[in-house]
């Protein structure tokens, strides 16, 4: 049996969670900042690990390009958002954010070993960890090796999402990591002009793939053009704030969610 990680003496983590989508492309970043909004605003204290370390984008959308992380020789320090989100990402170490990373499968896991053991976290009621796309080195490393409560898995409406996402759903399974439900991602555009719904990808498919497993779909989020603004802007913090409709909606998704997470045990899926 592997050993997991420990956190460091200056941490203490209640939940963490593992956001992963099969492929890329889906807004699994985007939806992992809006989970770690959504649970500072009712209170939480929040931190994000971004397990992407090829391919990171949380200190973008969260107005951190240029910020780094402090250290000493045994801890590292996160950067805190606008609001108080605790983010470790390996574009807060390195000298450029536009550097390539270009490093192999086991210097990779190493890094995710320091990310979790060696950050100095502090108190918090919920560690996101955003893992890269698909099911290699990181996720892996992440499944086997961090005590994570649950994995919350990102899709898109598209046909291909039920073999995709039932590559995520195999591998937690095989794994023992229970996972706490589905996020449909670009599920449909609100009509700015007659309201309406269009479902720009078809129809879903998530909830028949769900229901085939016995899982829940956790919210089906739409395509926002506001949103991708803000996230550019490194303004995300803000969205559920000027979009109050969906702050309200998702929040209240999110409390359910950390509802079933709290409850024991959490049901693995069925097949």
């Amino acid at each position: 049996m592997i050993e997991k990680y420990q956190l460091n003496e200056n941490s203490k983590v209640k939940h963490t969670i593992a956001v992963m989508s099969g492929k890329g492309g889906v807004g699994k970043s985007s939806v992992t900042s809006l989970l770690a909004v959504a649970l500072m605003e009712q209170g939480m204290k929040v931190g994000i690990m971004d397990a992407d370390i090829t391919g990171p984008s949380i200190p973008k959308v969260f107005g951190l390009s240029g910020k780094r992380a402090r250290g000493t020789e045994e801890l590292i320090f996160p950067v805190e958002t606008a609001k108080g989100i605790k983010v470790m990402s390996i574009n807060l170490l390195i000298e450029n954010d536009e550097d390539p990373v270009v490093w192999r499968g086991p210097v990779l896991s190493g890094i995710i070993k320091r990310f979790y053991s060696e950050v100095a976290w502090g108190e918090l009621d919920v560690l996101l960890i955003d893992m890269p796309p698909g099911t290699g080195d990181v996720p892996l490393t992440v499944m086997q090796s961090v005590p994570v409560d649950g994995i919350v898995v990102i899709s898109s409406p598209q046909d291909l999402v039920g073999l995709i996402v039932k590559k995520s759903i195999n591998m937690a399974n095989m794994l023992h990591t229970p996972i706490l439900g589905l996020i449909e991602n670009m599920a449909y555009l609100d009509c700015p002009d007659c309201g309406s719904q269009h479902h720009v990808f078809g129809k879903s498919k998530v909830p028949e793939v769900a229901a085939q497993h016995n899982l829940p779909v956790i919210a089906s989020l739409p395509i926002d053009p506001k949103l991708a603004e803000l996230s550019d802007e490194g303004k995300v913090e803000l969205y559920g704030k000027i979009n109050y409709t969906f702050g309200e909606n998702f929040g209240s998704k999110v409390e359910n969610m950390m509802a079933e997470l709290k409850k024991k045990p959490v049901i693995l899926p069925t097949f």
